[in-house]
């Protein structure tokens, strides 16, 4: 057995909460191991976790293909622009997608060695503690490391159907679904989250029928519910077909077609054929593997890892953070707690405000948010005033020819303190950033409508929403 592995930190995982939490602490002067089994196709280390390899990363390369794909079809000709004939080579987009994916592998093993990280290729599990030192193994090696300090960040799996197992070949994953060889005729997807509209986007762009079972009486709960009666105004005028209220009572692979059994919101039986079946119901938070009973490391109910609000475990000495712990399973708020973490191992004061986390669906419109939504602050009894701006008045919209979607400004009726943005509509992903800016200062709506906004811009949107909030929007 290797020995004499000493370490200050050891981090397991190394997606975005991972590979952060390692980076940092080597930047802050700690001797820092980082240990990860993702592995590629020529069996290569694949550091990035589920975010780099099967989920954050290939999803938007697909994405901004699939667009690319659509606009050339449906709207260039609006420009002026004339192509005689579209078509669309899966093989190559998939191996672009999976380029794009090596690239973001290769840039995080490039600062692991930049910041003097160790990274062992293998699945980390704990052995023991001795004299105030946890042991922890590399499977497949006879490695085995001892730190003070270690970081937990294994990320999250995939949430099965109960009694559907995933083959990721026609009940498929988000793994299988980033990977499907050439465009279904007909794609079901169970669920009508993040995942679900995401990847059911890409493929109805290129061409598939696609129906989605949600099993929530409303659609996006999480959201305001303003933003998401425009966003889903706007998935059904594309072309998916959303179901709400549906109960699944079985699903059949057999033969040519896979066969979705539901009962719908009116309590009617209702059948579903499909191609190919993706499974989008959540995800599950993954120890497999950890061997945390050796330590003692607790678990809650749900198996997640337990965690304080500074993310330390009851196990002294050992953290962990993003999808294995409680909050949203969001790679930025798993990267926010691994700089935070890796701060107060070090001695500073890290610290992380869940309540100005965004979240954002990259279908097109694209959907972000950060803060209370109004259905939020009206069962709350919280006095607010709220301010909305159509995209259709936005010249830069216009120009642009994506008018479709809002900005909304929600604010403290007495302090006018901004309490929640939310935006569906172009680049809504970027334009959330200035309303977490504002949320983190404490900013006021009038805040944002005294700042100079340059024109034309889309985010002139957010301003005009926040100038309605005092009923003295300018252009709409």
């Amino acid at each position: 057995m290797a020995t004499g592995n000493t370490f200050d930190v050891v981090v397991i995982g190394a997606g975005p909460g991972g590979y952060t939490a390692a980076i940092r602490a080597g930047q802050l002067g700690l001797k820092v191991a980082c240990m990860d089994a993702w592995r590629n196709e020529q069996g290569g280390p694949a550091p990035g976790g589920t975010c780099t390899n099967i989920g954050c990363i290939p999803s938007k390369a697909l994405l901004h293909t699939s667009e690319h794909y659509e606009n050339a079809r449906r709207h260039f000709a609006d420009h002026g622009i004339r192509i005689e004939s579209v078509a669309i080579d899966v093989e190559k987009m998939l191996a672009r997608k999976r380029a794009v994916v090596r690239q973001n592998n290769e840039g995080i093993l490039y600062l692991f060695r930049k910041n003097h990280v160790t990274f062992f290729n293998g699945q980390a599990r704990f052995e023991g503690r001795d004299a105030g030192a946890y042991r922890i193994g590399v499977s497949g090696t006879d490695t085995v490391v001892s730190a003070s300090q270690v970081v937990v960040a294994t990320g999250s799996v995939a949430r099965p159907l109960p009694g559907v197992a995933f083959d990721e070949q026609r009940v498929l994953s988000n793994d299988g679904a980033l990977a499907i060889p050439q465009v279904p005729r007909r794609l079901g997807v169970i669920g009508a989250g993040v995942v679900g509209l995401e990847l059911g986007s890409v493929w109805r762009r290129l061409g598939a029928e696609v129906t989605m079972l949600e099993v929530l009486p409303a659609f996006l709960p999480a959201a305001d519910e303003q933003i998401a009666r425009e966003a889903l105004k706007q998935f059904t005028r594309q072309g998916l077909k959303i179901q709400l209220g549906v109960n699944i009572e079985g699903v059949d692979v057999s033969g040519d077609a896979i066969k979705v059994r539901y009962q719908d919101a009116g309590k009617a039986g209702g059948s579903l054929e499909c191609d190919k079946l993706i499974v989008s119901i959540g995800r599950l938070p993954n120890t497999e593997g950890l061997n945390g009973q050796a330590i003692g490391l607790k678990l809650d109910e749900r198996g997640f890892v337990e965690v304080d609000a500074g993310c330390r475990t009851n196990a002294p000495g050992v953290w962990a953070i993003g999808d294995v712990v409680r909050g949203p399973m969001l790679a930025h708020k798993a990267e926010e707690e691994a700089v935070a973490v890796a701060e107060t191992i070090a001695g500073q004061h890290g610290h992380v405000d869940l309540d100005t986390i965004p979240w954002v669906i990259y279908t097109a419109p694209e959907i972000a948010w950060v803060g209370k939504t109004e259905q939020q602050l009206k069962a709350s009894g919280q006095a607010y005033r709220a301010g909305t701006f159509p995209f259709m008045a936005n010249g830069r919209a216009r120009a642009m020819g994506d008018t479709a979607g809002l900005a909304k400004v929600l604010a403290d009726g007495e302090t006018d303190r901004v309490l929640g943005v939310h935006i569906v509509g172009p680049l809504a992903s970027e334009l959330i950033s200035e309303a977490v800016l504002a949320m983190s200062f404490q900013a006021s709506s009038e805040d944002i409508a005294r700042i100079v906004h340059a024109h034309p811009t889309l985010s002139e949107a957010t301003r005009e929403a926040a100038l309605a909030v005092d009923g003295r929007a300018l252009n709409f």
